[in-house]
C-alpha cells in the first residue's frame, strides 16, 4: 500500500471517529426551549369598565365553586410522585451427555483382529452450560412543577407542558414535563399527581460543573457505543 493511500485511510478513520464522537455528544440544555414554552390565550383580557355591568363567565368568581383550569393558558400544578422499581433474575442450566459403545466383533467365533487391532470402540461426549443474570433498578422523583394548558382536545383532555429551572451555585437543574390531564382529576387547587398524566414525558437533569463532571467524554462514549467494532 502506497504512502498516499495509507494517509487517506488514516484521515478517513479519524474523520469517522470524530463524527461518531460528535454524534454521541448531547446538546446543551438551555432555558426557554420553545418545545416547553407556555401558550398565551388568544382571547383578549376582560375589560370590565368597557363592558359595563355585564361580566364574562370565564373571569367571574363564585362563592360556591372553585375555578378549574379548563382553558388554554390556565396554570396547573403537577405533583411529582414518580417511583419505579424493576428487578429481573435469569438462571439457565443445560446438561447433555451421550455414549456410544461398539463391542469387539467376532468372525466364526473368534475375535476379528487386524494387525493387532480389534473392532471394539467406545465414544463419549458431555456438554454442560450454566448461565446466570441479575438486574435491578429503582428511581424516585418527588417535587412539584407548574405547567400551562396549551391545548384543549375535543374530548375535554388538557394538553399541558412546562419547565422549571433552578439556578444553583455550580450550575442549573431543570424539570420538564408534557402530558395529558383529565379535568376530572384536577383537585380544588388545580393540582394533579404526575401518575394521573397520560402520555407523560418527564425530564430531570442539570447543567454546569457538576453535570459535566458526571458526563463521559466523547472519546469514551465512542468506545462504549455501537460504532466501536470490538
Amino acid at each position: 500500500m502506497t504512502s498516499p493511500t495509507r494517509l487517506l485511510h488514516a484521515m478517513c478513520a479519524a474523520l469517522a471517529l470524530l463524527l461518531a464522537g460528535c454524534a454521541s455528544t448531547p446538546l446543551r440544555e438551555m432555558p426557554n426551549d420553545p418545545a416547553y414554552a407556555p401558550v398565551v390565550a388568544s382571547e383578549p383580557a376582560a375589560d370590565f369598565h368597557a363592558a359595563g355591568a355585564i361580566r364574562r363567565a370565564r373571569f367571574g368568581t363564585s362563592l360556591f365553586s372553585d375555578r378549574r383550569a379548563t382553558q388554554v393558558g390556565d396554570i396547573i400544578t403537577v405533583r411529582l410522585v414518580e417511583r419505579t422499581a424493576a428487578r429481573k433474575d435469569a438462571d439457565t442450566q443445560i446438561q447433555k451427555s451421550a455414549e456410544v459403545a461398539i463391542d469387539e466383533g467376532t468372525v466364526l467365533g473368534k475375535e476379528a483382529k487386524l494387525g493387532g487391532l480389534t473392532l471394539g470402540t467406545a465414544l463419549g461426549g458431555e456438554r454442560d452450560f450454566n448461565g446466570e443474570a441479575e438486574s435491578s433498578q429503582s428511581n424516585s422523583l418527588n417535587g412539584s412543577i407548574a405547567v400551562s394548558v396549551i391545548e384543549v382536545l375535543p374530548n375535554g383532555l388538557l394538553r399541558v407542558r412546562g419547565e422549571k429551572w433552578l439556578q444553583l451555585n455550580r450550575g442549573s437543574e431543570y424539570v420538564r414535563l408534557t402530558g395529558l390531564v383529565r379535568q376530572e382529576d384536577l383537585g380544588p387547587d388545580n393540582s394533579v399527581a404526575s401518575t394521573r398524566l397520560a402520555d407523560a414525558r418527564i425530564g430531570y437533569s442539570g447543567t454546569g460543573e457538576l453535570a459535566a463532571a458526571n458526563r463521559m467524554g466523547w472519546l469514551s462514549r465512542f468506545f462504549n457505543s455501537g460504532w466501536f467494532p470490538l
